[in-house]
């Protein structure tokens, strides 16, 4: 009767200490795709980060923003050119999990508590 007790904590102490895999410095740097839904359609960009520097293509046209890591896994991205208010506003973003080529995040506007997620695949 002991021993199925015993096996309960040791059981939930695995589930808690379990965290996803965020293998995030690979990517810092390189080339990307982002596919989204926008107007029930769904589009790619693309985009390439350095350390410092993002520069996304989407539709012909070209953003450059500025990136601050936070730490390894968290960074800011700020419009360099905006060209209204709300491109005026730095984003916030966090890897939450990363897969060979792949990694899950979440973003929106920094000091704001509405988050949303989205994918990115690492191309080069």
């Amino acid at each position: 009767m002991k021993k199925p007790v015993l096996l309960i904590p040791i059981l939930l102490l695995f589930i808690a200490c379990y965290s996803p895999q965020r293998d995030c410095l690979q990517f810092k740097t390189g080339s990307f795709q982002f596919e989204s839904y926008l107007n029930g359609e769904l589009v790619t960009s693309t985009f390439v980060r350095n350390d410092s520097i993002e520069i996304d293509k989407f539709e012909g046209k070209t953003d450059t923003s500025s990136v601050r890591w936070i730490n390894d896994c968290e960074y800011i991205v700020k419009n360099l050119n905006p060209k209204n208010m709300a491109e005026q506003k730095p984003l916030h973003i966090k890897i939450l999990t990363t897969d060979k080529n792949t990694y899950t995040f979440e973003y929106g506007l920094v000091g704001e508590t509405n988050k949303q997620k989205g994918s990115v695949t690492k191309i080069d």
